[in-house]
């Protein structure tokens, strides 16, 4: 075929788009989010460990930084857990569009984080809990860590996503608390606020008995506690106190239903195990007293490794969220679809949970397809651009745009084809006849505006100047046509060159 002849093939390709409203361009492919699961929350970056407060119409997910390792030649390593220095924060309204609030800077030790780590003395935060509580009329936050396996240190703030301090500039909780004897790694808090406004703790983990373990030490660790808070919330008062969790390997729990107070953990691997003590899965154990003993009662998640391959260790905690309970637990399903294998790298998952007429608690069916979408977006009301379900390799990054929440962030990584989309917004009978977005970029490009799909009706397209800098913010407006009812959103982005195209700071549609 001739040059000539290509060229005007080509041409009429261009033309064929523009009369079917179809995108000349390839749109990217989604890493394990696909559109249409909640499973995982997020796939433009990885959460391990997680843990929920549920606030004012949201729940949050707090969760250990899992980054990836690199060796010298550029492959994965496995997971060292080395980079589990910050606390990645997402919450939802929906339990379909998540919010990046970027990363608490924990760990202060050494110039971590930069130099901006916000406790001094801790080396690491792995595995965060929190719990807010009223206090002299106002809610206070309080955001517990291990810092490594040695100790639980707490942080505190007047919202959800900060900014956070070091109350008392040093660990909470030592091996030299009372009652932590015996604990063999301090690490994995849970964190609980009774009815009557009282604190709890739990943590710990481990096998005593070193590199060889006897079978009683695999079945009866002793190595979990819990201990009274006192009503600051960064004390503890008296002596922790020992929960005698069958098989305990690590990763405590709390929860209350129907005026039962439920521990709930990670079984060990080694040993012999009973067939009510399955290896790696999720016990649980009630009392009628948070400070326990505990009964034991059954298992409710088996190991990530059982539904999404990968294995690895399993960590989880259950919470209620407009009447319906849940478990929040991670996977290996990000790092194993873009590399073959997990490598310990872990990414956040939701599914229900089931309490039986009888208090027990009915095994979770964890799957890609996660939880329905509670409520419609509204589209007219300003949306951070860093909230989404699904996303076609895309990053975010801490933003200075101005007017934003606390710790802002922005879609960036953007290139050509490239798209972020949010399920389910209601335009109502009228629909929208704008679009508006605040953008920063020295290239610029194109937001193509698309219904149900990345290739989807063509809603309208909002043409992206150069603002002079990739931090230099400006909103711009376009008209949009046919968007009525309720729709999944999509943005894709188009334009040339290699580089990001644009920052995407938020979003907003008008019924004018």
């Amino acid at each position: 075929m001739s040059k000539k002849c290509s060229v005007c093939l080509w041409v009429l390709a261009l033309l064929l788009c523009c009369f079917t409203g179809k995108s000349a361009y390839a749109a990217s492919t989604t890493i394990a989010k696909h559109a249409g699961n909640s499973n995982p929350l997020i796939d433009h970056h990885l959460g391990a460990d997680p843990f929920s407060l549920t606030y004012n119409g949201r729940v949050y997910i707090y969760m250990s930084s899992d980054d990836y390792e690199y060796n010298s030649n550029g492959t994965i390593k496995d997971n060292t857990f080395a980079n589990l220095n910050k606390i990645f924060v997402i919450s939802s309204a929906d339990m379909v569009n998540w919010t990046d609030h970027g990363a608490i800077p924990v760990a202060g030790a050494n110039g971590a984080n930069g130099g901006r780590g916000i406790a001094k003395w801790a080396g690491a935060s792995w595995a965060p809990a929190i719990a807010v509580k009223k206090i002299n009329g106002k809610d206070k936050f309080f955001l517990f860590f291990a810092n490594g396996g040695g100790g639980i240190g707490v942080l505190t703030a007047d919202s959800p996503t900060g900014p956070w301090t070091d109350p008392i500039g040093k660990a909470l909780v030592t091996p030299n608390t009372p009652g932590m004897s015996g604990v063999v790694w301090l690490f994995d808090p849970a964190v609980f606020v009774d009815d009557d406004g009282t604190g709890y703790l739990y943590a710990g983990g481990g096998i005593p008995g070193g590199s060889n373990p006897t079978q009683e030490q695999w079945a009866n660790p002793k190595t979990a506690r819990v201990m009274k808070l006192g009503p600051d919330m960064t004390s503890v008062i008296g002596s922790a106190s020992t929960i005698d969790a069958p098989f305990m390997f690590e990763d405590s729990g709390m929860h209350k239903y129907n005026g039962k107070y439920y521990y709930s953990y990670c079984i060990n691997f080694s040993g012999t195990h009973p067939a009510d003590k399955p290896p790696g899965e999720i016990g649980y154990m009630t009392s009628p007293s948070p400070m326990g003993p505990f009964t034991y009662r059954g298992h409710f998640l088996k190991n990530p490794g059982a539904f999404f391959g990968g294995g690895g260790n399993n960590h989880h905690a259950v919470f209620n969220f407009k009447n319906e309970w849940y478990v929040v637990y991670h996977a290996q399903t990000v790092s194993s679809a873009l590399f073959g294998a997990g490598k310990g790298y872990r990414s956040p998952h939701i599914n229900k949970l089931v309490h039986n007429a009888d208090g027990s608690i009915q095994e979770v069916a964890a799957n890609y397809a996660g939880v329905t979408q509670l409520s419609n977006l509204n589209p007219y009301n300003r949306v951070e651009a860093e909230t989404f379900a699904w996303n076609g390799r895309i990053l975010t990054e801490k933003s200075s745009a101005p007017s934003g929440p606390v710790n802002n962030q922005h879609v960036t990584s953007i290139h050509n084809g490239d798209w972020i989309a949010v399920g389910n917004a209601d335009f109502g009978a009228g629909g929208a006849k704008t679009f508006k977005a605040n953008i920063a970029s020295t290239i610029g490009g194109k937001i193509e505006v698309r219904l149900d799909s990345a290739n989807g009706k063509l809603a309208g397209t909002l043409n992206v100047p150069s603002t002079g800098g990739v931090q230099t913010w400006r909103e711009i407006e376009t008209a949009v046509s046919g968007v009525t009812g309720v729709h999944k959103v999509f943005f894709v982005f188009t334009g040339t060159g290699t580089g990001n195209l644009f920052n995407f700071d938020y979003w907003q549609f008008t019924q004018r």
